[in-house]
């Protein structure tokens, strides 16, 4: 009987002293946590995080790299209280924050919301003001067109590599 016990005893302690190591040496990161921290923008909705990354990639394929967690870039979704306005960007010395009307984002597709998206971040990290050009056929030549004119934005997946070419090499 004491010998079972003993048996007993020296597994369980063997069985205690594995848990003990496999949990002692486990990292203390966890890469899966690390993947998210790494595409995500704490200042900025979660919605948002998509649009902001693939802003920041299509620079990056221009040649130019932002960094928008750096640069403290916030976003938004929140009721815009003006007609006809899908999103805001204010920006200055200590703000740089995108707001997109929640009603918009409600029903617009995942393309239209970039339109938007990328418009905004064209005010608050690239500086650039409103251009208001068009085509002989009523399109806008420009993602940064202001709204307020007759022009529209053909903003296809035929001709979105156009607008962010244009978005972030002006042809001014």
């Amino acid at each position: 009987m004491r010998s079972l016990s003993m048996v007993y005893n020296s597994a369980s302690l063997t069985l205690f002293g594995i848990i003990i190591i496999f949990t002692a040496c486990q990292s203390l990161s966890n890469p899966e946590q690390e993947i998210i921290e790494e595409k995500s923008y704490p200042l900025a909705d979660l919605d948002l995080w998509p649009h902001f990354t693939k802003f920041e990639e299509e620079a990056a394929q221009r040649g130019l790299n932002f960094d928008l967690r750096a640069l403290e870039i916030t976003g938004i979704i929140e009721d815009i209280p003006s007609e006809n306005v899908a999103g805001t960007c204010q920006y200055g010395i200590h703000i740089h924050k995108v707001t997109v009307d929640e009603n918009f984002w409600r029903n617009s597709s995942h393309l239209i919301r970039e339109l938007v998206v990328f418009h905004e971040l064209g005010h608050c990290v690239l500086f650039q003001d409103h251009r208001d050009g068009s085509d002989g056929r009523g399109n806008c030549l420009s993602l940064m067109n202001s709204g307020t004119t007759d022009c529209l934005v053909p903003y296809t997946v035929a001709n979105r590599e156009f607008f962010i070419d244009e978005l972030f090499n002006p042809r001014e």
